[in-house]
């Protein structure tokens, strides 16, 4: 057991609390539903960057490259001057919706480097211009470009030629749970030497301006002999729960500016001030030099060593400071040990990563092993402290259960009173998606289980707990409008952490984790059915289920045809949900027999949703085209007459991952099952026809349960193989190639529709313009359909070979091709035969410079022709998914399935070979 596994081991058996500070600030909190207190909803233009320095937040705090406790009472966080800047750095900077011509986008360079699950170790990049951040050109040259050009990014501004910026590295090494050293190392990457003021700035988060947020704390100066240092301290009873007094020691004398954290009435609105100290005070010291902005006195709730600068080319200097609940008292000489500290906790990181990391891939391939480390590091720095009392929010609305319907349909979010948020959650982004999202979240907790299955099992169970999961089911979407419809991939995400958390121990699974969350899912599943099939028919409508710009319309919106989508995605998804449930059923039966009766539950639910995606005979306003060999939406008119949509897209191709794969002994002891199932079978042949059943084994004896018999399996994947179809050199798109030529056209009432490939960003201002499905790469839906690539080997075997790629002349078993597209997807991120990563397209600084080409980001999805990366360009949580997946392929090569997952469960008795 490795270090950082005790201390895994220790954070969970609440013995030492680990986990109590790490990278839980956000990277933006302006501009979020949270701090919207509009009368139009409109969260971008209510509260803006240009506020942020000077406005006191309601419920969050942001920073760069910061940590705040797992409260959010107490934050640090790095803020820096070049001499040049109208403002100081305090924050990441990005374009609003209406500033960006393909939506809201990050314009900074920085990297989450490293981190361990305990956050023990971290490193964090930021890269700062020496000249003038180029805020106006960004906002007007992206403004006056339309949704036809490119993004115009802060590389395109010219602002990084010559090299002249500062690589800011900010590390964290815990010492204890609260004693945290910091070291910020400033490299001058220019030809001349350059000033820089670097101002690590510790605050509290202003709880005490808002009805019932208690006692104001405070930060003072704390006279030292050994350096200068910063008290903090809270005295309300209520935060001294969760927070004791704080220590922060600089590296000798310093001075210190301190100021409030509390809004700047005067400059923002014309009002006047709690405080002559606000909390922009040290930006106007240093900026507008304004002496008495910051307070002489030395005591505040913001404050910061000022730390100036001058490093030369080429030169790096370092500033050390401590974070410690010790008091000067007794802690001696505060940065004793510092550098022996650093340097065990970043071997001890190296440790971990060496123990996850397959043996065959840290032998041959460095690169995909630094992948990986990048990916997951991304993924933990992505945690974020998320706090929304949403009944105390609309209360601030002027909104209450008991108001009339318009007053509440005007306010988001008004039907989640229940709702209380005040936890640490994993975040898409913490720029552009700094609230959880239901469905992304699942997706991360696959690759998180690698290096903390607890912190991936409590996220799981987060959102099915009573203050989250609405009463009448529903699990809630994302912040913007928590009532929306994400797909239902919970139950699967619940499953795979099961199986890998009991291929740990030896076979035991936790069954009581697995029990509750059932428990909850049963509620979900059962909320599905009831909401999202209008006629009972066993079709489905969820609205634009993530799949958001793929479809001829926008499917959240009423149709423009009247009528209503039978969805061949939504209908897939909820196949795939019933799976999912069936095999936890199955997996709980195994231990208490009264879950027998759920297996039964499942089974009929699979068997009549999957029957009513393709029923018996010939029918024209089924989702199934037997020309086409394809799945498709069903568009159905108010008169009762139907048409299918005929766009050939991912709604197609998601039945494939409604695949659920047992062993030959799952059934064995269900013999109640097995006779309920064959009476169920002989009831309703019409069923049958068109599906796999398990009453036929495969190999080893597996039994398969899917939407697709192997004729309609051969037709589906020749056309996802194709790649003048589906399948691009970095995986499969989201849309068929196909429509780049023949887009797919609607006409209704004198209107045309049109729905044509897009391998990049999206032209259409739909969703707000930053949504693209039609034509790139995303990740979770490749995760997917890889995986069941692998449950359907783990049926047919070796006997089963299709054309790979389609029209090649080679022919490949499903694990092949599974292993084909697992190889494309992580070929997106690493060095080409010419040294390129395809991630970084074009831009040359990526690609060749030594202090750029070896940070990789993980964007939201790519471009489907070349593999670039767009969208959100900063470890997007579900693109993480590539660690799971590197994993994977390195377990396979060494032959040591260990039956982690699903798809290593599937395959572990045939390839283990």
């Amino acid at each position: 057991m490795t270090p950082e596994h005790i201390r895994l081991t220790e954070a969970r058996d609440s013995k030492y609390p680990w986990k109590k500070w790490g990278p839980y600030l956000s990277e933006r909190q302006w501009g979020t539903v949270r701090e919207d207190y509009s009368g139009n909803g409109d969260a971008w233009n209510y509260f803006t960057h240009d506020q942020a320095r000077s406005r006191a937040y309601r419920w969050g705090e942001d920073g760069l490259g910061g940590i705040s406790d797992d409260h959010q009472i107490l934050c640090f966080a790095l803020a820096l001057w070049n001499g040049n800047d109208p403002i100081i750095k305090e924050r990441a900077f990005g374009l609003t919706n209406s500033e960006g011509n393909h939506g809201e986008d990050v314009k900074e360079y920085y990297f989450y480097m490293d981190s361990t699950p305990t956050h023990s170790y971290m490193k964090y990049l930021y890269k700062y211009p020496q000249a003038a951040y180029p805020y106006e050109d960004l906002i007007n040259t992206n403004r006056k470009r339309s949704r036809d050009e490119l993004e115009y990014e802060l590389l395109d501004t010219g602002i990084f030629n010559d090299d002249r910026y500062f690589d800011v590295f900010v590390e964290y090494a815990k010492a204890d749970v609260e004693d945290i050293l910091i070291k910020i190392s400033v490299s001058n990457r220019g030809p001349e030497a350059a000033t820089l003021h670097v101002l690590p700035t510790l605050w509290f988060r202003n709880t005490w301006s808002w009805a019932d947020g208690g006692t104001k704390p405070i930060l003072h100066k704390v006279e030292n002999a050994a350096g200068s240092v910063i008290h903090a301290q809270h005295t309300d009873p209520l935060f001294q729960e969760f927070l004791s007094d704080y220590y922060l020691y600089c590296d000798g004398n310093v001075p210190l500016l301190f100021t409030e954290n509390e809004t700047n009435n005067v400059r923002l609105f014309g009002g006047q001030n709690a405080s002559p100290y606000v909390k922009d005070g040290i930006n106007n010291y240093l900026i507008h030099g304004q002496q008495d902005a910051v307070n002489p006195a030395q005591v505040g709730t913001k404050a910061a060593p000022h730390h100036q600068l001058t490093v030369g080319a080429g030169e790096t200097q370092v500033i050390r400071l401590r974070l410690a609940s010790t008091p000067p008292a007794q802690l001696g000489k505060p940065l004793s040990g510092f550098d022996e500290v650093f340097q065990t906790r970043l071997q001890e990181a190296d440790t971990f990563y060496d123990f996850i990391t397959p043996s065959a891939i840290k032998a041959i391939d460095p690169d995909r092993a630094n992948l990986m480390r990048q990916a997951l590091a991304g993924m933990l720095w992505s945690k974020q402290y998320f706090y929304y009392e949403v009944d105390k929010w609309l209360e601030e609305h002027h909104v209450t259960p008991w108001s009339g319907a318009e007053q509440r349909h005007r306010i988001r979010n008004s039907e989640w009173f229940h709702v209380c948020c005040d936890d640490i959650i994993s975040m898409p982004d913490k720029w552009e998606y700094p609230w959880f999202a239901a469905w992304d979240l699942a997706f991360h907790m696959l690759p998180l289980s690698i290096v903390d299955s607890d912190f991936a099992k409590s996220q799981l169970d987060l959102m099915l707990r009573n203050d989250y999961l609405h009463p009448n089911g529903q699990i809630p979407a994302y912040e913007w409008n928590f009532g929306d419809v994400n797909p239902p991939v919970h139950a699967f995400a619940t499953m795979q952490i099961y199986l890998m958390d009991k291929a740990r121990n030896d076979g035991k699974g936790d069954i009581d984790f697995l029990k509750y969350a059932f428990s909850k899912l049963l509620v979900n599943f059962t909320w599905w059915l009831n909401r999202k099939d209008r006629n009972g028919n066993n079709v489905f409508e969820g609205g634009f289920l993530g799949l958001d710009n793929i479809g001829v319309f926008d499917r959240s919106a009423p149709l423009p045809t009247g009528g209503f989508l039978e969805q061949a995605d939504g209908t897939a998804w909820m196949i795939f949900f019933s799976q999912q449930m069936l095999r936890i059923a199955v997996e709980l039966a195994v231990h208490d027999s009264l879950f027998e009766e759920f297996v039964s539950k499942f089974f009929e639910h699979t068997m009549w949703i999957a029957g009513a995606m393709d029923k018996l005979g010939k029918q024209q306003d089924e989702m199934w085209d037997e020309e086409d060999g394809f799945f498709y939406d069903v568009l159905r008119f108010p008169d009762g007459s139907a048409t299918r949509l005929k766009v050939r897209s991912m709604v197609g191709l998601l039945p494939l991952a409604a695949v659920a794969l047992f062993e030959e002994t799952d059934f064995k002891n269900l013999p109640n099952f097995v006779q309920r199932a064959q009476a169920f079978c002989r009831r309703h042949p019409e069923l049958l026809a068109n599906m796999h059943l398990p009453s036929q084994p495969g190999a080893a004896g597996r039994r398969m349960l899917s939407v697709f018999n192997e004729q309609k399996l051969r037709r589906v994947l020749a056309r996802m193989l194709d790649e003048n179809e589906f399948f691009s050199p970095y995986g499969i798109r989201s849309l068929s190639r196909y429509h780049q030529e023949h887009p797919y056209v609607f006409h209704y009432a004198g209107k045309e529709y049109r729905v044509g490939y897009l391998p990049g960003d999206s032209n259409t201002g739909m969703f707000g313009g930053n949504s693209n499905w039609r034509g790139p790469v995303w990740m979770p839906v490749n995760f997917l359909l890889s995986a069941s690539l692998l449950r359907l080997y783990g049926y047919y075997g070796d006997t089963f070979k299709v054309e790979c790629p389609t029209g090649s002349g080679q022919y490949m078993t499903l694990f092949e091709v599974a292993q084909e597209l697992n190889k494309r997807l992580t070929n997106i991120f690493l060095h080409d035969d010419n040294g390129r990563r395809p991630v970084y397209g074009g831009s040359e600084k990526f690609q060749t410079d030594p202090h750029w080409k070896d940070l990789v980001l993980f964007y939201e999805y790519f471009h489907g022709d070349n593999g670039a990366g767009i969208g959100a360009s900063h470890q997007t949580g579900w693109t993480g998914c590539i660690a799971r997946i590197i994993q994977g392929m390195g377990d396979i090569t060494k032959d040591v399935l260990n039956g982690a997952d699903v798809e290593m469960a599937a395959i572990k008795k045939t390839v283990g070979k």
